[in-house]
Order: structure tokens, then C-alpha cells, then sequence
């Protein structure tokens, strides 16, 4: 089920995802789509221009959207939005997703305080993690995830190194690299990332 789910798992660049679950897409941070997508659930991290992109939300809401997101972000958004903290949670149909802390702590960037969010969203059995822009916290220990989608490029977020010792913290099955490719961050880092966890977890690098 797990490798299934990763199938079904679309890397749009930089941290934009599409997952399928079902009959449903959910679609997280999208940020300068190359193409059309249509969101059951849109997930929004932070109201970061490359995260919460108002022109590209308009471009995958749909009548009958739910868009999970942050207070920040929910300002800039329209819509069926429900607002989440980090410890919130949200039942969408069979579809569960739960707000967990996104920050940084050695970078000005992410502050705790703002309350921005990362998700855990559940499907069939299968928890699957995106960190949204954050550096490696304590409460990563405290996961419970089979695929985790983590930052790998440095400068705003965590470094493919320290994304690494993430990784080992956290113990997904499946670690897919992401926030590269675009603002900051090349393909390396991704590459360094799988590298360094082989033995470890498997990594799976997503084409874009």
C-alpha cells in the first residue's frame, strides 16, 4: 500500500505536490504550475510568496475545494478554508490531515511563533508527511509517518545533511526529497540526500 501511494504521489517543483487518494487530489503549496490541476483539498504551509501563491491557488480550486491552511494564509485565500495550528486536525471525507510545526531554529526565516505548519495526511492506512519550510526540531521525534517529504536545499530550510539526520529520526519507509530545484537548491542535494540514507530508509527522487 505504501509503494502505491508513492505512485500516486506528483512532484510539481520546489515544494508543490499533487497526491491522489482515492477519488481525491490534494494538492500542497503549488507554486508556478506548469500545468492545470484540479484540488478536492489544498493544502497551504505558510504565506510565503513560493507557498501560498494566490494566482496558482486560483488555478486548482474548484466549486467544492477544501483549503486547509494557517491563519496567514487564510487571509489571502477565498473559500471553504479551515484554519489550523500546529496539534489541529481536519476530516475531509476519508482523507485525514493534521497540522504539525514547521519552523527554524538556527534562521530567522520560519519564526516558531508564527504558528506555520507542515501537514501529516492520512489515507488508507498511510501517513504520509510534509514538512513544509522548517529546519530539523525536536518534535520530528515524536512522528509517526510512513513517507516523508522533506526540504533538502539549505538557506531557508534544512540542509540535505541535516535532513539526513531527519530522516533517522523520523524512520519513514519512503524519504522524498523536496524545496530544490527552483529558489534555492539543486538536483545535487536531492542526489546527496539519497546517497547518504542508503541502507537506511529508501529515498525515492521525483521527477518533475
Amino acid at each position: 500500500m505504501i509503494r502505491e501511494m508513492v505512485s500516486n504521489i506528483r512532484w510539481l517543483g520546489h515544494d508543490g505536490f499533487l497526491i491522489k487518494a482515492g477519488d481525491k487530489n490534494i494538492v500542497i503549496d503549488p507554486y508556478e504550475l506548469e500545468s492545470a490541476v484540479e484540488a478536492d483539498i489544498l493544502l497551504i504551509s505558510h504565506d510565503h510568496f513560493d507557498h501560498c501563491s494566490v494566482d496558482d491557488a486560483a488555478k486548482v480550486v474548484k466549486p467544492g475545494t477544501v483549503i486547509v491552511t494557517e491563519k496567514d494564509s487564510a487571509a489571502k485565500l477565498s473559500g471553504d478554508v479551515r484554519v489550523v495550528a500546529p496539534g489541529d486536525s481536519v476530516e475531509i471525507g476519508d482523507v485525514t490531515v493534521a497540522a504539525v510545526p514547521a519552523y527554524n531554529i538556527n534562521k530567522d526565516f520560519h519564526p516558531k511563533g508564527n504558528g506555520w505548519v507542515g501537514f501529516v495526511i492520512t489515507y488508507n492506512g498511510v501517513r504520509i508527511y510534509h514538512a513544509g519550510d522548517t529546519d530539523f526540531i525536536p518534535e520530528m521525534g515524536a512522528l509517526d509517518v510512513d513517507i516523508a517529504l522533506l526540504p533538502v536545499s539549505g538557506t531557508y530550510v534544512m540542509t540535505w545533511d541535516e535532513a539526513v539526520e531527519a530522516a533517522k529520526k523520523i524512520m519513514p519507509q519512503i524519504a522524498i526529497p523536496m524545496h530544490y530545484g527552483g529558489i534555492v537548491g539543486t538536483s545535487e542535494d536531492a542526489d546527496k540526500f539519497k546517497a547518504a540514507l542508503d541502507g537506511v530508509c529508501e529515498v525515492v527522487v521525483l521527477e518533475k
